[in-house]
């Protein structure tokens, strides 16, 4: 009987060995010993099969993360490397098929389909460690800004992926490397600066009349 998991071992199989996709469902199907309606039950297309081999790899590296004795304890800032680390540590098992994925997405600045699901995953994942840093005071709440925290840190996760899809280092150290150093330098823009102090005082001299008395308008 067809599952999930065992569609998806038999695509990623397949793809793995030939090279591309199989030229249809039907015969996708009949070499895996299952009815075409028995895919459909879990999949519209192969694409969708894709899409949903990447959000599991971000769903089980939520649940492992989150599983941790010391995750309550954590920062968003050491949320988020927990989860870079934690993904890319995932997803050594399934290289091939990573590469093989990604090597075929049109290039461009939209977001390719096969990342839709996992992006959304990662998305809400953001957006609570984020909240979380903002309200312990972590993270600077700057008007508008703030909003786009997330955007950002969908980049940082985007750009290590490229990097680590070319990384031929043992171990990938190179990577790890550059989650360290991505992730925060990310956070760093995020918390407050002297540039913060320095609008803070703008608008309090503003406010207050300060600028305009000292000018002599």
């Amino acid at each position: 009987m067809a599952t999930i998991e065992s569609i998806q071992n038999a695509y990623i199989d397949y793809v793995l060995t030939e090279g591309a996709q199989p030229k249809s469902v039907y015969i996708f199907a009949k070499q895996n010993e299952m009815t075409e309606a028995e895919f459909y039950q879990f999949f519209g297309s192969f694409e969708s099969v894709e899409q949903n081999i990447w959000a599991e790899f971000a769903r089980k590296t939520l649940t492992e993360i989150r599983g941790q004795e010391i995750w309550g304890g954590y920062s968003a800032r050491e949320k988020a490397l927990s989860f870079f680390y934690g993904f890319f540590e995932l997803i050594k098992n399934s290289r091939s098929f990573a590469i093989y994925t990604i090597n075929k997405q049109p290039k461009g600045f939209t977001t390719p389909r096969v990342f839709e699901h996992l992006k959304d995953i990662y998305e809400n994942f953001a957006d609570e460690i984020l909240k979380e840093g903002l309200e312990s005071s972590e993270l600077s709440d700057r008007k508008f800004f703030s909003k786009r925290y997330k955007d950002a840190l969908w980049v940082q996760f985007v750009f290590v992926l490229n990097f680590w899809v070319n990384d031929n280092s043992a171990g990938f150290e190179k990577t790890d490397e550059a989650i360290e150093k991505g992730v925060n330098v990310t956070f760093d823009l995020f918390q407050r600066s002297p540039i913060d102090n320095l609008f803070e005082y703008g608008k309090f001299l503003v406010k207050n009349g300060a600028i305009k008395d000292k000018m002599g308008f």
